[in-house]
């Protein structure tokens, strides 16, 4: 299975990288298979009529003999996709640009689109320099040791004349705070059940609430002796 998976993952990103796929995850069951193809571009992989995803389908058919389901998911944003960026950068060292100035402009799109940080280094013979070095570029905060931040990750290399340049990226994108909320919302409906509770539950005695008819001049049976209770003012007294 492990082997089948690599296999598909080379070969859609081989022949559809230039689609902008930033991810792809294999989910089996029994004999059943499902590829779920993040792509800022999802018309080209698909095809006019779906002719596109149908020959894919015939393609990866080969590398196993599961039933193959696919389904294609369009990035909104493909600014803030960190290998989506890292490939960017990749593709334009290739075509000889500048390595700052591929880098700069990544950075200020970034945190245009939404990015609350990202930082990104690139390293090898950049600029086509006998000694390799590294340089980076950051803007915004990136907490790579917070659990709760979500930061994206990305890598890509650029296969240029005169060596490989390896391009990394984080973005951060914000705080994943969903156990605290859920947290939050279970302990508000546990108070608002014991509300209810409390309520629907006439035949418990409260001690610091009144009992009813409490110095309202009503009648209350105990045994089988009228009580008449008796205001401040005075009404309500048995008459002599």
């Amino acid at each position: 299975n492990l082997a089948e998976d690599l296999e598909i993952r080379d070969h859609i990103k081989e022949k559809w990288g230039f689609a902008g796929i930033a991810s792809l995850e294999i989910e089996r069951s029994g004999k059943r298979m499902r590829v779920t193809i993040h792509t800022a571009r999802p018309g080209i992989i698909i095809g006019r009529r779906g002719a596109e995803i149908d020959r894919l389908r015939d393609e990866m058919g080969q590398f196993t003999a599961n039933e193959i389901m696919i389904d294609i998911k369009e990035i909104k944003l493909p600014q803030v996709e960190a290998q989506l960026v890292a490939e960017n950068i990749a593709q334009q060292l290739e075509k000889r640009v500048s390595f700052r100035k591929a880098m700069k402009k990544a950075v200020q799109l970034a945190m245009m689109k939404g990015a609350q940080g990202i930082k990104m280094q690139c390293g090898g013979r950049l600029g086509g320099s006998e000694i390799a070095r590294t340089e980076g570029y950051k803007d915004g905060k990136v907490p790579l040791s917070t659990f709760r931040a979500d930061v994206d990750y990305g890598f890509a290399e650029a296969f240029t004349t005169y060596g490989t340049i390896g391009c990394k990226v984080w973005i951060y994108k914000g705080e994943v705070l969903v156990k605290k909320e859920e947290a939050a919302k279970a302990k508000e409906r546990k108070e608002r059940e014991n509300i209810l509770d409390r309520d629907a539950a006439p035949g418990q005695h409260d001690p610091h609430r009144e009992p009813a008819g409490y110095g309202l001049g009503h009648e209350q049976d105990v045994g089988h002796d009228p009580v008449v209770l008796v205001r401040k003012d005075g009404a309500g007294a048995p008459e002599s």
